[in-house]
């Protein structure tokens, strides 16, 4: 009783999925629930009425954003469930705006780098992996970019530029950051921090699996927009395509069994055992039955592009690791896609076969320098689960946004902001069609897709604004630091020299003397004033012999020596009426008496 209570709760407060039922004296250690209960993307404001309407496979209602703020730049947003495939939408949105900062700058109003990060999942066999990825998958992004933020922000101390051993607050363990000779841009740090949270997300998921409920895997893209560029990160076939003046550009590549055919083909061909000796690595056409052993057939091996005949033989009649062409291509004649997350339990329906070796975590990043390119008020990116492009080529969701915005001027502030929900609408309804009968066509009289639609439509002209005013702030407040930094040591500076001098120094008239041989207190010059090209210094408790001309110091006598007969150097003499007079800092006394031999003579020195 105390278990259907439970998962009853549970059903109301926590999500729609229940948790597994538990016979009375069963281990309850035993019992998993889900990490995340099942949900739409949070920009929805869902109520959980609003997710069972949401999966109604009858009418296929196209849902976008009731509070359209809720998407950076007015983006847009618009999904549909699928046919009946599968009891919910597999498909998760997840948006974030956040911001780059250090922990030494927290403190500091404007600091930091913002971003902002778009992502689609497709989820299959079950929403669990799609689910915990859109839960997660932008914190682990955030870890990432964290670890390498020396090289994507500058630091706004002077002197704190996180090389030369500088350990960052941020930095994990405070390891210090390891700078190369060669200088590397930060685009090359940003595509890093992608491809390793993909790779660690789906290393979470597999640990969770063991934990909780969580079904089936996923495929994901990713749109970072950060430092005027966006960078797409995708695994799988959802897709990223920039739409500028009704042409589409591409921005990420769909990876099915029909795309990665060879490397499929090399990873069964270098680990044959992996295929458990029911599927071969080799590539028929077509493929053998019974009836053709011991005739010729048609192959080609892994270092092959071109085909050769060869004998069947029974290993001939094993299944290919991948099947078929196009959409309808299979790996271990199970699954459509070979890059994503998850699926760690996936095994072949027909040899019970590890599906999971063969797939892959790994992202391809692709970027584009938006700060650096003349951007229209149209241009878009446009992100959308494999349900769109089923039906809907590139070539055409250029066409229908370009369509779309046209009816919303952009002058028309008040309904020019709906403009991309309007185009994510259209594209969404364009893919999925009416029903007729059973079915479902588009308005050209094609099938609709049956799967679920998921469309993201991002302004690329509101970032590029949005980037160029955080790039003017960004340089105020770093002249302002700088400038409150050198005042700063500018002050220390002059406290320093004020601290040198004795507080019995007339600073105002340093002429007339200079410190003595103990540097303890000053002696003035024997003739009244101080020699010009003697260094005077305040405090210093030696003084430099090098610039002593006349004399020799010795420390040990405590006596002046007198120099021998040789021309003084630091005697400068200019022409007058008179003859050769000395200049200041000669060593010549002003009275002409040169004899300092004479015991009466002020210049005399005993030798």
């Amino acid at each position: 009783m105390f278990n259907k209570v439970r998962s009853a709760l549970y059903n109301v407060v926590g999500g729609v999925e229940a948790l597994p039922a538990v016979a009375e004296g069963e281990d309850q250690s035993r019992l998993r629930v889900p990490k995340f209960p099942y949900a739409r993307p949070h920009f929805l404001l869902f109520q959980q009425d609003e997710v069972q309407v949401s999966a109604d496979h009858q009418i296929r209602p196209i849902i976008v954003p009731r509070d359209i703020t809720k998407v950076p730049w007015q983006s847009g947003y618009a999904e549909t469930v699928n046919a009946g495939k599968s009891e919910w939408n597999e498909d998760q949105a997840c948006v974030q705006q956040r911001l780059l900062v250090r922990e030494s700058e927290k403190h500091i109003p404007g600091a930091g780098m913002p971003y902002t990060y778009f992502a689609l999942f497709d989820g299959h066999a079950g929403y669990g992996a799609a689910v915990a990825a859109a839960n997660q998958l932008h914190n682990v992004v955030h870890k990432k970019l964290m670890e390498v933020i020396d090289h994507i922000l500058p630091p706004l101390e002077l002197g704190n530029t996180g090389a030369h051993g500088h350990i960052e607050s941020s930095t994990p363990r405070g390891m210090a950051m390891w700078y190369p000779e060669k200088p590397l841009p930060a685009d090359v740090f940003i595509s890093g921090a992608l491809e390793l949270a993909f790779n660690e997300m789906d290393a979470l998921i597999g640990e969770d699996k063991r934990k909780y409920i969580m079904k089936g895997g996923c495929t994901a893209v990713v749109s970072l927009f950060i430092a005027g560029k966006v960078f797409v990160a995708n695994a799988g076939d959802s897709r990223a395509v920039r739409c500028s003046l009704s042409k589409p550009y591409p921005m990420s590549n769909d990876f099915t069994p029909s795309t990665e055919r060879r490397r499929l083909q090399q990873l069964a061909a270098h680990k044959p055992e992996l295929l458990s000796n029911n599927f071969t690595h080799l590539e028929y056409n077509p493929r053998p039955g019974r009836a053709l052993m011991g005739r010729k057939i048609l192959y080609r091996d892994v270092f092959m592009t071109g085909w050769a005949y060869k004998i069947c033989s029974p290993e001939d009649l094993r299944t290919p690791v991948v099947t078929g062409e196009g959409k309808r291509s299979r790996l271990l004649a199970t699954i459509g896609v070979t890059r994503g997350l998850g699926d760690h339990e996936l095994r072949s329906i027909i040899h019970n076969t590890p599906i999971k070796p063969f797939l892959s975590s790994q992202a391809e990043v692709k970027l584009y320098n938006i700060e650096a390119h003349n951007i229209h008020d149209t241009d878009v990116l446009v992100m959308g689960t494999d349900g769109l492009w089923d039906v809907t080529n590139n070539e055409k969701t250029a066409e229908i946004v370009q369509n779309s915005l046209t009816n919303f001027p952009f002058g028309d502030q008040e309904n020019s902001k709906y403009r991309f929900t309007s185009a994510a609408q259209d594209l969404v309804m364009h893919s999925r069609g009416k029903p007729e009968g059973h079915n479902w066509q588009t308005s050209d009289g094609a099938p609709g897709t049956i799967d679920d639609i998921s469309v993201f439509v991002i302004p690329l002209a509101a970032y590029k604004r949005e980037w160029e005013a955080w790039k003017q702030q960004n340089e105020k407040l770093r002249q302002s630091k700088a400038s409150d930094q050198i005042s700063s040591k500018s002050a220390q500076t002059a406290q320093s020299s004020t601290n040198r001098y004795p507080a019995s120094a007339n600073l105002s008239n340093m002429d007339g003397w200079f410190p003595s041989l103990d540097g303890k207190t000053p002696t003035t010059h024997q003739n009244g004033g101080t020699p010009a090209n003697v260094p005077v210094e305040v405090g210093v408790p030696h003084l430099n012999v090098s610039d002593l001309p006349l004399a020799e110091i010795s420390l040990e006598a405590e006596e002046v020596m007198a120099p021998e007969d040789t021309p003084s150097r630091n005697v400068e003499t200019i022409d007058s009426e008179e003859g050769l007079t000395p200049t200041i800092g000669s060593s010549i006394p002003e009275n002409g008496d040169k004899d300092n031999t004479d015991p009466s003579s002020t210049n005399y020195c005993e030798r």
